[in-house]
């Protein structure tokens, strides 16, 4: 009997603890799955959260991104301006550098350094000056595109980074218990030395688009020093230089032409003085030579009445008188011979007149041809403000 009722009480103690056991499983169960489910939903909501903040950032940097991209593309056209500006400058050096060379074949005593020269010369080294001030500006414009493209890849390469990192924590917020891809993975739980802390996450996007800020904003400030100062204050001083040197031209041109007006004027006067010298001489020489009849004359009547017989042979009056009309006609005839000299010195002297207005026509018409019908021609073609500022 003892030994029955022990195995009753046994059995009932048994039985009793089997209860508790079971409800403290089933308590425990309960206990973990909630927490569990507590676990699981916080996760969930801190994976969503830390998939909002990447997204947050992921957005700041396309649109970082596309500043980026549009700054690029803003400053490689400012580029392209600046090189065609650098073309159109080499126009006008070419310009400057003809006529200079032209005008340096001009004719003595044209040959000076008048003020259309000194304007040209200016001109020459305003364009040297402006074509290595674009070519300063090239380099850097290259050199800062390099930096542009530089963060411009550094943000692609973090925004590529974040998208990826967006997806995943997108499925990982997704992801139930019922979905079919989670997997027992282990060592899941490691923490790789290459893992970044949540400080460091932010402090580096913030120093990839404060960069990027930084780095645009010197593009800016350069596309804007381009617009002004170089491009637009260089060609205003070009277009002013060029201004100069075409009225220093035209005044050139108009006294050059007006002096050969005047030089062919007195050139008409001179020729036209010439014949009548060399008219003066002819009928000088004629009445020279028609002196030579009275002479003639005279000097045979006198020789007629040295023959005259002993006493006939008086020196009367005719005498004196023959003799003193040959002694006028002889001194008329030197007289006459004296102007004829100074006319011929006179008409070698309109002669040499005539070689030297001859000479400095031909050498004011050369001129003229070089100021006018070249340098002014060729200066025709100089590019239009548009074209000097870089504009197709």
């Amino acid at each position: 009997r003892k030994h029955n009722h022990d195995v009753l009480c046994g059995a009932s103690e048994d039985q009793r603890r089997a209860n508790v056991v079971e409800l403290n499983s089933r308590e425990a169960m309960e206990t973990i799955a909630a927490a569990a489910d507590r676990k699981q939903h916080n996760n969930t909501l801190q994976l969503g959260q830390r998939a909002a903040e990447i997204h947050r950032w992921k957005t700041e940097l396309e649109r970082a991104l596309e500043e980026m991209i549009l700054e690029i593309d803003m400053l490689e056209e400012q580029r392209r301006r600046a090189r065609q500006a650098k073309t159109a400058l080499g126009i006008v050096r070419n310009i400057a550098r003809e006529c200079l060379g032209r005008r340096a074949k001009r004719m003595e005593p044209d040959l000076v350094r008048d003020e259309a020269e000194e304007e040209l010369i200016k001109e020459a080294a305003l364009v040297k000056e402006v074509e290595d001030l674009i070519d300063r500006t090239i380099v850097q414009i290259e050199e800062q595109q390099d930096r542009n493209k530089a963060t411009k890849a550094r943000m692609e390469d973090d925004w590529s980074d974040k998208k990826q990192s967006y997806d995943i924590e997108a499925i990982n917020t997704n992801l139930t218990i019922k979905s079919p891809i989670i997997l027992f993975k282990p060592g899941a739980t490691r923490f790789p030395d290459s893992q970044s802390t949540p400080a460091g996450w932010e402090d580096n996007v913030r120093d990839i688009l404060q960069t990027a800020q930084e780095v645009r904003g010197q593009s800016c400030e350069l596309r804007a020093l381009l617009d002004g100062p170089i491009l637009s204050d260089c060609v205003r001083d070009l277009r002013a230089q060029a201004d100069r040197v075409d009225r220093a031209l035209a005044r050139r041109v108009a006294e050059t032409d007006l002096c050969r007006q005047a030089l062919e004027n007195e050139l008409l006067v001179v020729v036209r003085r010439i014949a009548d010298t060399e008219k003066l001489i002819g009928e000088l020489k004629a009445t020279i030579r028609a002196m030579d009849a009275p002479m003639k004359k005279a000097q045979t009547r006198l020789d007629n009445r040295l023959h005259r017989p002993r006493i006939e042979n008086c020196r009367d009056k005719s005498q004196f008188g023959l003799v003193d009309e040959v002694k006028t006609l002889a001194e008329q005839v030197s007289s006459l011979q004296a102007r004829l000299k100074e006319a011929e010195e006179a008409l070698v002297r309109l002669y040499t007149a005539r070689g030297q207005l001859e000479r400095e026509i031909q050498i004011k018409r050369n001129t003229l041809y070089t100021d006018k019908d070249r340098c002014q021609v060729t200066r025709s073609h100089y590019p239009s403000s548009s074209a000097l500022a870089g504009h197709a």
